[in-house]
Order: C-alpha cells, then structure tokens, then sequence
C-alpha cells in the first residue's frame, strides 16, 4: 500500500506524457529537478569540517556472513554463495533470499553502545545502508512491503539508527541502491541447468497467491524480486520507477536526512532521480529554517555539473587537492559481513584518511555487521585503534581546509578515480600531508623518521619564515631550525600516538617551497633497480593499476598518448641491461613501445603470453646510468604500428658491469 501522500505522484508519473517534464513532485524552494538549477548548491560547512564518517552497511545479506552479494549470487548456480546456500539454508527455489530476510532478527543490536563506539573512533556523521539492491527497505515503509518492521527484525531500523546518531550528536545519513534491483535480481527468476532439480525455477517465480498459508502469507515475490517474465511489461517498469521515487521521498520525508548517497553515477532513473535531488536540496532547507544542510552523493555527474552534487569515489583516492568537496566510501573488509576477512589496519585507514583531507575530501568508512546487530573483536580493536589516534591528532583532521599543496614525498597513485585504493601503504616519515586552520598549518607524516629528525622540505627557508613548531599529544619542547633543505625537527624520544605524526606550525605567510619529489626507489642491495607497476606515475587518462585474479600492473592502456614513468635514486654508477615484465592476450600482441632514460632509448615489441594475467620477462638491451643521483624513466607507447595494449608488470634494471656491483 502506497502512502496517500505519494500516491497521487504516482499516478502523474504513469500518466504524463513523455515529453513532460518533470513527471514527479518535489518540494517547493530554490531548487528545480535539472542541472541547471542544481549547480546553484553549495556544499555545507558541517560537512567540510566534519572529515570522518562511519557507516553500516546492513541488511539482511549479513545473515549468512559470507560477504558482499549473497542475495544475488546465491542464485548463480557453481558460484561459492550459491553451494553455501544449498548447504546451510536449501536449494533456492524452496528457500531463497525472501527467506533470508526473515531470519534477519537484529537480536544483539544496541544501536546506542555502537554510536558511542563510533564517535568516540573520530566519527562526525553516521550513514545507515536503508536499501541495498535487494530491495528490501530498513524502516517503516508504506511503499514496499518487504521492510524491516513487516518481516525480520520487526523493528524501524533507520528511525532507531537515526535517533542513536543525533543523540550523539552525529549527522545523520542514509544510502539507497535500488535503482537497479530489476536487473541486479533477475538471476532469482532463473533455474538450474543440471542436477536433479534442473529447470525449477527459483522463487523469484512465486507469487502472492504461492504463499498462502506460509510465514509470508500476503505479501508478493514481485515487490521483492521485480516482476517475473511476461510480467516485466513497459509499464510494469513505469511502475517500478514510480514506486521507487515514492519510497525515496517517504525515506526522506519521514526521517530527515542530512545525506544521501545514490549508489549510480548519474542520479537515478532520470525525472525520477532529479526531482529527489530537487526535493532533498529544498526540503532539508526548510527542515533546517532556510538554511540547506544536504549533501547528495552520486559518483559520475555529466560534465560540468560536479558543483551540483558531492562527487563519491567509492574506494577511491584523488590524486590532487580537488575544487569542491568530495567523499571517498570505502571499507574495512567487505560491504557486508564476511566471516574470517582481513579488515584494514589502523595505520592504512589514517594514511587514506591524511591523504584524502588534504585534497578536499571526506573519508565514510564502512564496519560490516553481523545479522544479529554485532560487530566482531577484531573490528572492536580497530575502532579503538582509530579513537586512539583521532584522541591525539583530530585538531590536523576536524574544521581544517587544504592547505596550498597537499603534501610531499613519493608520486605514488594512479590518477584520481574510483577503486585505486590499493596503492595505499609502506609510506615512510618522508610522505607527509598538509592541512590547514586559519593561519595554522598542520604536516603529518605518514611514519616516524630513522634518526629522530624530520624534514619537512616543503617548508624550506623560500617558505617564509616558521615562527612555531609543536608535536600534537607531545608536552614537551621540540628543537627545530628552518634551512636551505627544510624544516627540520628533533623529534621527542617517545611518540605521542602511533601511525601519523602531527606537527602543529605557525609562521608568517607560508607558502610552499620549490620541492623534489623524493625518489624513494632506490637500488636493491646486488644493484638492481626494480619499477613495479604499483610504484608508477601514470600520464593521463587510460593506464589503470590492476591487482587480483593474477594481476599486478598497468593495464587498460587504450591511449597510446598516454605513458608512466618512475622516479629512482642511483648510487652505484653503471651499465644496465633492460628486463621487461608484461602480459599480453593471445591476438592482442605486436604493440611496440620504447623504454627511455634521459637521452637513451630502447624499442620492445609485444608477444602472445596467452591471458592478460600471464606474464613474460624480455630483455631489451642495456641503458648507461652514468652518474649517482635522481634519474626518471618512461615507458612509452609507439602509435604506429596500431598500439593494441600491455599489462605491464615491472621494469628491472640488471647490472650489465662488475663495477655496477660492489
């Protein structure tokens, strides 16, 4: 049953014409659905000064604890979560994931305890997953039956998460991901193609009228699963996208969001997914007496209109200080619960999240959950890790801005983007971040310095002039001098916290100095110089670093304008032969491209190695690196002949001469 409120838009967006626009409502206000009018928002100062959020992603998927997906891959037949849930619940066309939801009780939830938890581990605002592609919603909803008071926990999840948040003070926000339940589910109208009960269909099949008599006695398969067959008319469809647009605004409307995060690139399912925007930007002006708090994330607006949203870059990094705000969404382990992972660690979490404050951005990560409403030990000893750190150094994080630059050390990371997020990791007290408060300037290395002493080069004496220089959760005096090479500080005996280390820097007009890069890739103990993929700087937009299924290296290399480059440090002078590692797919071969250090060159020629995950080691030649010091190195491709792709793995320089070894 649809709440009456909505019901009338519903029946306007079934009826209108096609080219009216738009087909929905929307709250009164500033605000129209088109980007024209949505590029007039501006992102609130709660959110910029906020930088830390924590987010559940629960729902009923967490019941089997087998990680992200369960509800959709437990219908593909061979696949892990399909013969888990053969094994431990039955064949999905006798029991299938509307069965799950039920056994999705919450019964050791104390949203209270767990909000305590997350604020006291640095969160500023707290999101709940209120529907995942499942399509089932976790509230009171009027507009889809299959809802978290009607079946399973039997409780208002969102209002109770919400209520836990704001009573510590969290900002409150919730994520929707079912603008794509129809296709996302339609494996759960599928059957077997072998064994014995091949050709039975899933229960996606079922309908209202099959549950007569049994625990879901009244409601309907198809709210769930979307439409079986012949039944997934235009129309239907039509219906489909009204009835989401209802449960969105009755979302919003009921439980007054400061966030909304559409897991799409474009807003969703087009009228329908710019009038939410409109009514979310209008209405929580007017829930907040005229002043708009909403933050809308999506992760792929059209050109020019990233102003209008807060761009998401789920476990991504940006590679620069980005004009507006933006949010990186990640996790610990899988989005949903999955027994026995390998959660992050404390220091990789505060590393990302140094990296992404300084360029602008927000860190939401998400604590998977158990189906009973708990999280694990080891997920307990990560929060107090994180609250820990953000104890000594939340002054660097909370209510700061970027700074001019947003730091120094390795040019590590691919391009800006989504799901690079593994190049993170093994930074030294040489990769230092910068943020800023007002007149103060915070640098926070990402280890702590061989030695006792820190350089900041950035900070060198064409800085201007520090005046300044404290330790954050260190009382005692430090010694520090401004020189030619940087600011350079004696650290204390004892680290204040561990992890990252925060200087507190006052002075007159700093700005950066003219800096180096440092080359951190320096020649191995037998005088090689290794360049794996996961250390190359990639120019421009094509090259992706690739890692799992076999893989680690650049690949997707579709431009030949595009190349990569690694910075090293030579200590030992010498002749060096060239020792390419790559993949290249059967048919895919005889892409030619050169290897280049300062005025020498050297040409390669792809072969077949069979699939883009098996790799070869060819030799080229040999290159003179003639002098200790820096040196750069490329890999470029030859447009001509046709460049058709490699997945590089490394570059290997191999001393050629005795004297190259000591």
């Amino acid at each position: 049953m649809l709440l009456i409120a909505h019901s009338a838009v519903i029946l306007m967006a079934l009826a209108a014409p096609a080219s009216e626009t738009p087909a929905f409502g929307y709250a009164p206000g500033p605000f129209a659905p088109n980007w024209e009018s949505l590029k007039a928002y501006e992102c609130p100062d709660w959110f910029r000064d906020a930088k830390f959020g924590i987010w559940a992603c629960w729902s009923p998927q967490c019941v089997p604890e087998q990680g992200d997906w369960y509800a959709r891959n437990m219908y593909i037949e061979g696949s892990p979560h399909y013969a888990y849930q053969v094994a431990h619940y039955g064949h999905p066309s006798k029991f299938g994931y509307k069965d799950i939801c039920n056994l999705w009780k919450a019964e050791k939830w104390d949203p209270d305890a767990l909000m305590q938890l997350y604020r006291r581990a640095g969160a500023k605002y707290f999101t709940f997953m209120a529907n995942h592609h499942c399509n089932f919603d976790a509230w009171d909803s009027k507009v889809q039956p299959w809802n978290s008071v009607n079946v399973g926990p039997k409780k208002d999840l969102t209002g109770l998460w919400a209520a836990a948040a704001r009573r510590c003070g969290l900002r409150f926000g919730v994520t929707v991901h079912n603008a794509r339940t129809w296709e996302w589910f339609d494996v759960a109208h599928k059957a077997d193609t072998k064994g014995p009960l091949a050709g039975i269909p899933y229960d996606g099949a079922l309908t209202k009228a099959d549950g007569k008599g049994l625990w879901w006695d009244g409601l309907d398969p198809a709210d769930l699963y979307g439409p079986h067959g012949a039944a997934r008319t235009p129309e239907a469809r039509a219906a489909y996208v009204a009835k989401w647009y209802a449960g969105t605004r009755e979302l919003l409307d009921n439980y007054k969001p400061d966030l909304l995060y559409f897991d799409d690139g474009d807003l969703p399912l087009g009228d329908a997914g710019k009038c939410i925007a409109a009514h979310f930007y209008n209405a929580n002006a007017a829930w907040h007496d005229g002043r708009n708090q909403a933050v809308l994330n999506i992760k792929a607006p059209p050109p020019g209109c990233r102003r209008a949203i807060v761009l998401d870059l789920e476990r991504g990094l940006a590679d620069k200080i980005e004009e507006f705000p933006w949010q990186t969404d990640t996790c610990i382990g899988d989005w949903h619960y999955r027994r026995g992972i390998q959660y992050k660690s404390v220091a990789t979490v505060v590393a990302m999240l140094l990296d992404i404050v300084s360029k602008n951005g927000n860190l939401l990560l998400n604590i998977p959950m158990r189906g009973d409403g708990t999280i694990d030990d080891a997920e307990l000893k990560f929060l107090e890790g994180m609250a820990a750190w953000m104890a000594v150094n939340g002054e660097a994080i909370y209510g700061t801005r970027p700074w001019k630059v947003c730091g120094e050390g390795r040019r590590r990371g691919p391009r800006g983007g989504a799901f690079n997020e593994g190049r993170v990791g093994g930074y030294t007290a040489a990769d230092i971040r910068f943020t800023a408060k007002g007149e103060t300037l915070y640098a926070v290395a990402l280890g702590w310095p061989e030695g006792g002493k820190l350089t900041v080069r950035t900070l060198a004496a064409p800085a201007g002039k520090v005046t300044a220089v404290d330790l954050l959760g260190s009382r005692g005096k430090l010694d520090w001098s401004q020189t030619d090479e940087g600011l350079v500080v004696t650290m204390p005996a004892e680290k204040p916290c561990d992890h990252a280390y925060a200087l507190k820097i006052a002075g007159a007009d700093l700005k950066p100095a003219p800096v180096m890069q440092e080359a951190t890739i320096a020649q191995q103990a037998d005088a090689r110089i290794v360049l794996a993929a996961a250390d190359a700087a990639i120019h421009g937009d094509s090259p992706q670093y690739e890692t799992g299924g076999g893989k680690d290296n650049i690949g997707y290399w579709g431009n030949p304008q595009d190349y990569v480059s690694w910075d090293f440090r030579v200590t030992r002078p010498g002749t060096f032969h060239v020792e390419v590692a790559y993949s290249c797919q059967n048919g895919a071969e005889g892409s030619e491209y050169t290897v280049e250090v300062g005025s020498e060159k050297l040409v390669g020629k792809s072969k077949a190695t069979g699939t883009w995950a098996t790799f070869t080691t060819e030799r080229l030649g040999t290159l003179k690196l003639d002098k200790a010091g820096a040196w750069t190195l490329a890999v470029k491709p030859k447009a001509e002949p046709k460049w058709k792709v490699i997945g590089l793995k490394s570059i290997t320089l191999v001393p050629a001469e005795p004297s190259s070894v000591p």
